[in-house]
């Protein structure tokens, strides 16, 4: 392990250290634009360190675009301003200014704009872009210190050391085959009866998503999807050029007599939903409902894609659009990125054994394969036990979240439409009709990222409503910011226009 030496309150590596030198020269003007770095004997000997760390430092700077490496020459200070427009080497000279934990606040002067308008992909951005001292009430993720990391990196160097493991080549077009083996027993569990060979591995559920609107789908073409979905869902379907209609959704699934009515007026191609564990209601699909809805679906020739992206949460196993039909007419994706790690990309299709060929040949066209490094870490994490138990305590934890989160909402006024069975997500009103697109800038402009509902309602019909990542809200600024932003809007209701 590096050695590391104290620099104020942050500790630096010795690597870093030589890089702050040389970043405070170049912004001090000591070291001017093409001139020449001392060579990595001069630095070593200045610094005290390693002639091995020089080289990594320079590297490393390089790579950043601070220098530039001339073969046989040495190193040099690059000629162009670095983004960031802060003078001749950009952020560079602002973060010696600053000190060593300048880039923090540099961050948070670059986050996303305010002003922008609240549609399906607003709430990515604030949760993606905003400083990283900021709350996250309304993002769809578990926060870091609650996914396995430690697990994570045990096996990345397992990999590492198994000479087998595939580093640097193309994985196979389905995707790896012990893996896929795996997720058909996973699938199995649920009733969802799929062979290795029905499943197609994609990079995250995302990826899956995209790749079956554009086998299943043609511009022009009618989705269906939930009243309020995932706000994902609308903005991938309007990358397709859809048209997307909305059915409201009820506490056990979607209302069928208003789904029967647009499949009638709108003759849909495709209806795309959570079943288990619904993002953002976390409501759960009954039997009933299911049953019913597939009828429709066989009568009006309507397919189905259900993401089942929140299976790993669930206690008790929740009904399967999917297994109900044999995969007839549903297709199954997935993926663990909401459990396991967002960081490598693993989801997968479990489709039909008659649309895997041309599903795989769209795949390798778009994507030329789906990363084998992460599909190989998901699968040593799946076989060994590790990631059973840690599902065991994760429920546990977003059990106890979920009660609190509920407590501490029902004490500011604020309704959970639905109390969920398991999960992180829930669905709650304001109180008074309050505009949760105003409350939301209002907490953002606070540091906290809250999801308002119309955000993932086709019908906008959802103004009142916040969707609440229970674990994500176990800091009290969270319901302070919260409480504030309503106040806020209060006045700004009571204002004449």
């Amino acid at each position: 392990m590096e050695d590391t030496r104290q620099t104020g309150n942050l500790a630096l590596t010795r690597v870093e250290q030589v890089m702050q030198v040389l970043r405070e020269r170049i912004a001090a003007r000591a070291l001017a634009a093409g001139a020449r770095v001392p060579s990595i004997r001069m630095m070593s000997e200045q610094i005290g360190v390693s002639k091995s760390t020089v080289v990594e430092a320079y590297e490393r700077l390089v790579a950043e675009g601070a220098l530039i490496a001339r073969r046989g020459s040495g190193f040099f200070v690059a000629a162009h301003a670095l983004p960031g427009g802060r003078g001749e080497f950009g952020a560079y000279g602002a973060f010696a200014a600053r000190g060593p934990m300048g880039a923090m606040g540099a961050m948070g002067a670059t986050g996303p704009r305010l002003d922008r308008e609240i549609d399906p992909l607003w709430l990515t951005r604030q949760s993606l872009e905003t400083d990283a001292r900021a709350l996250r009430p309304g993002c769809g993720w578990l926060p870091a210190s609650w996914l396995p990391q430690d697990a994570v990196r045990r096996a990345l160097r397992a990999i590492a050391r198994d000479p087998h493991a595939q580093l640097t080549d193309y994985a196979s077009p389905l995707g790896l085959p012990a893996l896929r083996q795996q997720l058909a027993w996973r699938l199995a569990q649920h009733g969802v009866e799929a062979a290795p060979e029905q499943i197609v591995l994609t990079d995250g559920g995302s990826q899956a998503l995209d790749i079956l609107c554009r086998f299943l789908l043609e511009p022009g073409d009618t989705v269906v999807v939930d009243d309020p979905c995932y706000f994902n869902f609308q903005a991938l379907l309007r990358v397709h050029r859809v048209k997307v209609v909305s059915v409201p959704y009820t506490p056990t699934g979607p209302d069928l007599a208003a789904f029967e009515r647009v499949l009638a007026e709108h003759r849909p191609r495709l209806y795309v939903t959570n079943s288990a564990i619904h993002n953002p209601t976390g409501a759960t699909l009954a039997p009933t409902v299911a049953h019913r809805l597939l009828k429709l679906a066989e009568e009006h020739n309507l397919l189905i894609v259900e993401d089942d992206i929140f299976a790993d949460f669930e206690t008790h196993p929740a009904p399967r659009l999917a297994a109900f039909d044999g995969l007839a007419r549903v297709v199954a994706i997935g993926s663990f990125s909401k459990t396991m790690t967002a960081a490598a990309r693993c989801g997968y299709i479990a489709a039909r054994t008659d649309w895997i060929e041309p599903l795989v040949d769209l795949k390798l066209s778009v994507s030329f394969g789906n990363g084998e490094l992460a599909a190989d870490l998901v699968q040593r994490l799946l076989v060994d036990g590790t990631y059973r138990r840690y599902l065991d305590g994760l429920r546990a934890k977003l059990a106890d979240a979920m009660g609190e989160t509920l407590r501490r909402l029902a004490c500011a006024g604020v309704t959970a439409w639905t109390r969920p069975q398991a999960g992180m997500l829930l669905w709650a009103q304001l109180p008074d009709g309050l505009d949760a697109a105003l409350v939301a800038r209002e907490a953002l402009a606070h540091g906290v990222v809250l999801a308002p509902g119309n955000v993932f309602s086709v019908s906008r019909g959802a103004g009142s409503f916040l969707r609440f990542n229970v674990s994500q809200c176990n800091r009290p600024k969270v319901y302070e910011t919260l409480q504030r932003a309503m106040e806020r809007a209060v006045e700004a209701k009571a204002q004449p226009a």
